[in-house]
């Protein structure tokens, strides 16, 4: 997921966030030159899990759906492995994944998007038999895990709401279940990964609330200056893959079930 607001990309992985700082990109290759070269170039984080892992085990949906984006183009996937966007000017990757489907928001980074295929945001982890509902029944008796520097920790600020900062959603996460705070903002796909992989700590992610103004984006592949063929290629790839169930069906696999786009 790549964002350019500062108040969004918190909340992201921290190669995304990286990403998200990105104003010159290398040159990418056209639709002809991928499929003559026969590799479809995927920039990802070797130690993100859920979204990439280098060691394989598992890959990680970015790589999975990488791996299906190439299938429909006719060619393999290579995923181009970089920590910092300054790699990301050397390795010459075709496609990012999960990125904010907004021209604004991706406007410093200059990468082209494709149609949305699904719908995320910030939502509230909480424990089982909480009383919070939504953000708005956050008051000053609730505390609040939130990424530094994030839109969460702005809104709730602006609120009274109290909060304690982490610098990974994973590490609020944890504090919720040791009942040190009383909910985490975080991604639904950081707290499904959790619940996945955490089953005897697993929390209640409560709904995104569409009435929270920037917390809520779709999400969509992020092309490094396509030609209009390769473009069209990816929108294409992205209807087959949605509507024969592949895109649901890799996401599952971490825990994740994906809403539709908006």
């Amino acid at each position: 997921m790549i964002y350019t607001l500062n108040s969004i990309k918190s909340y992201l992985p921290l190669v995304f966030s990286a990403l998200v700082g990105l104003t010159s990109v290398a040159q990418a290759r056209s639709l002809d030159a991928i499929r003559n070269s026969g590799v479809l170039g995927l920039c990802a984080h070797p130690n993100s899990l859920p979204f990439a892992n280098k060691a394989g085990d598992p890959p990680g949906f970015q790589i999975e759906l990488g791996a299906a984006f190439a299938r429909e183009l006719g060619v393999t996937l290579r995923p181009d492995w970089i920590i910092t966007q300054y790699q990301m000017r050397s390795a010459g990757c075709d496609i990012v994944l999960d990125i904010i489907a907004d021209g604004e928001a991706q406007g410093e980074t200059n990468l082209k998007i494709s149609k949305p295929y699904y719908r995320t945001g910030v939502a509230l982890a909480v424990s089982d038999g909480s009383r919070l509902t939504s953000f708005r029944s956050l008051d000053e008796h609730s505390k609040v895990g939130v990424l530094v520097g994030s839109m969460a920790a702005m809104t709730l600020g602006q609120r009274h709401v109290p909060t304690s900062t982490f610098g990974f959603e994973v590490d609020s996460l944890e504090a919720l279940v040791n009942h040190e705070i009383d909910a985490a903002a975080v991604t639904p796909t950081a707290a499904s990964y959790f619940n996945l992989t955490h089953p005897d700590k697993a929390v209640h992610i409560l709904a995104l609330d569409e009435n929270e103004a920037g917390l809520n984006w779709n999400v969509a592949v992020g092309m490094v200056r396509p030609d209009d063929q390769l473009r069209e290629a990816i929108d294409g790839a992205l209807d087959r893959l949605r509507t024969d169930g592949t895109i649901h069906r890799i996401y599952e696999r971490y825990g994740v079930v994906l809403q539709s786009p908006r």
